[in-house]
């Protein structure tokens, strides 16, 4: 794909909910990728699509955007249970394919996927744009980039709330994978980049079902990550907790990072300094959601290295896969899967 002047991108999925097949087609034609075509079963939705992107193509049947040789990328914006078999459906058909995250919902899932996009010589990549939010950015430079916390030995982060989690295939684990599978997708794709060249060595997961019997996802979720190093990271999801939690308490040997919500636009930050404890506050910085396809469309055209590789994505699916089996074990489980 190196030698290619032009890509052309096309969406699976193009429904109403936060409006992601029209987000994702903004941000590739941003990027320099020509958006091309749109799919969606709803076929109010396609007339949607053509509203938006005048002189789109539009499709109802995958089968038929497949067929569609002026297509080279494909993103699919469908529910979670079905990234995988899409993924490989596209993939057979020569076409590169990013997902929105998660993955897919098992590590077999993701290591077929990643099968087959070897076998056909095409790329395959997830949507975590998230790492491009200007609050986790502000964590990587000071944690990763300056060190200023020293080494990182504790991380605990996460939501807390109680509420009912909503009635709609987000909240039905047969479809959703589970109430991991929402943010903590996104939580776990930062903390391993909060961590890198560190193994997971073990997980242990605890669910709780406790409240919210109409639903099928979890009320709470938690996995506790060991690493090679020693460190830990601590991350959890509930809609039973009446105690609020902080976003991020992060501890490291020289000082630690805190974000309880009190420092607009902010986060606390403690460093101890020739014995005393100072304190002050890292700032956010601008998030840069457009950046993912501008690295993706360097990535087709000029051979650069991909931002997102499915190996990485791979390894979030496989923790939290990895926790639901502790959970029901009872004991640390390991990850089977590494980069």
């Amino acid at each position: 794909m190196a030698d290619k002047k032009e890509i052309r991108g096309a969406v699976i999925g193009y429904g109403g909910a936060f409006n992601m097949g029209k987000g994702h087609l903004d941000w590739m034609r941003a990027a320099g990728i020509t958006p091309t075509a749109a799919c969606d079963v709803d076929a109010a939705r396609v007339e949607v699509a053509k509203s938006d992107f005048p002189g789109i193509r539009t499709y109802t049947w995958v089968e038929e955007l497949l067929k569609d040789e002026g297509v080279d990328l494909i993103t699919l914006i469908t529910p979670h249970n079905t990234h995988a078999p899409l993924a490989i459906q596209c993939l057979n058909a020569g076409k590169n394919v990013v997902c929105e995250k998660p993955m897919c919902l098992t590590a077999q899932e993701a290591t077929d996927m990643i099968a087959a996009a070897r076998r056909n010589n095409v790329m395959l990549s997830v949507f975590h744009n998230r790492r491009h939010d200007g609050d986790f950015q502000a964590l990587k430079e000071a944690i990763v980039e300056k060190k200023l916390i020293g080494d990182v030995f504790s991380i605990q982060a996460g939501f807390a709330g109680y509420g009912h989690p909503g009635h709609w295939w987000r909240s039905d684990k047969a479809i959703s994978g589970g109430a991991f599978y929402d943010w903590g997708a996104h939580f776990l794709d930062w903390i391993l980049n909060l961590m890198p060249g560190q193994k997971v060595t073990s997980v242990f997961g605890l669910f709780h079902k406790r409240v919210w019997h109409d639903v099928t996802n979890e009320d709470h979720v938690q996995a506790v990550l060991k690493f090679d190093s020693g460190a830990h990271a601590d991350v959890s999801f509930s809609q039973i907790s009446s105690l609020p939690m902080p976003r991020w308490r992060i501890q490291g040997t020289q000082g630690g990072i805190l974000d309880d919500r009190s420092v607009k636009d902010g986060f606390k930050l403690f460093r101890m300094v020739d014995g005393m404890k100072m304190q002050g506050e890292l700032r956010h910085k601008a998030s840069q959601w457009d950046r993912y396809y501008q690295d993706l469309n360097a990535h087709l055209t000029e051979g650069a290295p991909l931002d997102v590789t499915p190996e990485q994505a791979r390894r979030v699916i496989a923790i939290m896969e990895a926790a639901e089996t502790s959970s029901q074990s009872g004991k640390a489980e390991p990850v089977p899967y590494e980069e």
